[in-house]
């Protein structure tokens, strides 16, 4: 089945092109089924990219899935235009009143930060408890992750001396998990921050249960599920070229940078970079949207009850 989206989102251009099956609001409405809904709150400045990315891996299951795009209520995004904010973005404070089956909460690049200095924190911290609620299972990507643990844990994320930055080796810390079906021993992730959550301090709560790990840069994935969450500190989402564009855009703004670790051939930027995730991608998001399909409700409305 594919994922159904708006067919003037840009996204449903770029994933028919790619073979990703997609369907429109009114194709859908013809079939007698129900579509599990899930929320994207779009936390990244470069809202189209961010949302290919996730369309992409949540609409390659043998289900319906229908995408709603939601932002903070009061911030404004510098980056994307106003009218496609307008047309296909929700702000969360109309939406709380809903039920939905997954949400995702994206990274933000405001790492350095605290946390409680975040312009929409308090609203963030609403929709975290939102999400015990009226969401059934919620998955915090990077930045959006490590806020989620702090504020069920008060756990904190640390500064790094220099960016993790590149494809990284993280090993299957748990083969059984559901989440991790089919995957490798190990497998490469692409790595973008200068922050870190620590091993040690994750396994002081008895509810989380670390899934994957790098003994180069540290947790990776975490699972809670006192709190229906999964939290992940880095990208299986990211493009091919993602770190590319992120290196390029560093090297030309004249920002102190490394070039990324394990990326390029031969650790060369002249050359094109390989992807070696994208099948484990799939394999983790296909796997959570699987588990949401197997537990979930099929009356929206007892979700959360």
């Amino acid at each position: 089945m594919p994922i159904k989206i708006p067919a003037d989102l840009p996204a449903y251009d770029v994933l028919t092109a790619e073979g990703v099956m997609v369907m429109s609001e009114d194709q859908a409405a013809r079939q007698d089924i129900r579509p599990l809904r899930i929320g994207l709150l779009n936390l990244m400045p470069t809202k189209i990219q961010t949302e290919n990315q996730f369309a992409r891996l949540i609409g390659a299951t043998p289900l319906q899935i229908e995408l709603s795009l939601i932002r903070m209520s009061e911030h404004q995004t510098k980056n994307t235009a106003a009218a496609h904010m307008e047309s296909f973005y929700r702000p969360f404070k109309e939406v709380q009143g809903e039920k939905f089956d997954g949400l995702i909460i994206t990274g933000a690049p405001i790492e350095h930060l605290p946390f409680e200095e975040v312009t929409y924190w308090d609203e963030l911290r609403e929709v975290f408890t939102w999400t015990q609620t009226d969401v059934h299972s919620t998955f915090g990507v990077c930045w959006g992750g490590m806020a989620m643990i702090n504020h069920f844990y008060s756990i904190e994320k640390h500064d790094l001396a220099q960016k993790a930055f590149g494809c990284f080796r993280h090993q299957n810390l748990m083969p059984t998990s559901p989440y991790l079906r089919g995957f490798s021993d190990d497998c490469v992730i692409p790595v973008s921050r200068w922050t870190e959550m620590r091993a040690n301090e994750i396994a002081g709560h008895e509810g989380l249960i670390p899934l994957l790990g790098s003994a180069e840069v540290g947790p990776c994935l975490v699972e809670d599920p006192g709190h229906r969450a999964l939290y992940i500190f880095n990208h299986f989402e990211y493009d091919s070229d993602t770190l590319k564009q992120e290196y390029d855009r560093d090297v030309a703004a004249g920002t102190r940078i490394n070039v990324p670790s394990n990326y390029y051939p031969n650790d060369d930027p002249s050359q094109q970079p390989q992807n070696r995730w994208r099948s484990h991608a799939h394999l983790l998001y296909g796997n959570w949207i699987n588990e949401i399909y197997q537990t979930t409700h099929y009356d929206l409305n007892r979700i959360g009850g």
